[in-house]
């Protein structure tokens, strides 16, 4: 399950993020969205849990929850959407 996770202090590291979400569960991957140019965080990242189970329940317990000073938004992640189809890969 992949998951979002918004609001995220700019200091935060990745592996930060990442221990925060191996207490519920397995973990698969974890990032922190930078800007390209300048390599500052955006303050939001995305998480990927090995089942759903657990990133259902990991959700639930850190949804509001304070990081680094700042309140998490947690939710289950959108699939990404493209503003035409240029963009999107899976079209030749």
């Amino acid at each position: 399950m992949r998951i979002y996770i918004g609001n995220l202090n700019y200091r935060l590291r990745t592996e930060e993020l990442k221990e925060v979400f191996l207490a519920h569960g397995e973990v698969i991957g974890a990032k922190i969205v930078r800007d390209p140019e300048t390599k500052r965080s955006k303050g939001f990242g995305f998480v990927e849990m090995a089942n759903d189970d657990d990133g259902n329940k990991a959700i639930e317990a850190l949804n509001g929850t304070e990081l680094s000073g700042r309140k998490m938004i947690v939710t289950m992640a959108k699939p990404r959407e493209f503003n035409n189809s240029s963009e999107n890969p899976a079209q030749d």
